[in-house]
């Protein structure tokens, strides 16, 4: 990955796209701080479609199969109603 510092990333943005398209990501620093990454939009969506699971994959996943805790019935006190004059 190739490193640009914001301000070049800014006056040679084509540059910089076309780095990303052809070599894959490009890191961006300010100050000397890695901040952000430009990648090409396949990687982008590839990461995104890996992030969020379907909500098929979740229905028919064991993760989110637990147990349901559910309170005995009968337990629950009624609350105190007060007349309002």
């Amino acid at each position: 990955m190739q490193t640009w510092a914001v301000q070049d990333a800014k006056a040679r943005f084509s540059e910089f796209l076309d780095a990303c398209l052809a070599q894959g990501p490009q890191v961006v620093t300010r100050r000397g701080a890695e901040t952000a990454v430009l990648v090409p939009v396949e990687v982008w969506r590839r990461l995104q479609a890996v992030a969020k699971p379907s909500l098929k994959d979740l229905l028919l996943s064991d993760a989110g199969r637990g147990e349901l805790v559910l309170p005995e019935r009968g337990q629950a006190r009624r609350r105190q109603v007060q007349e309002v004059l």
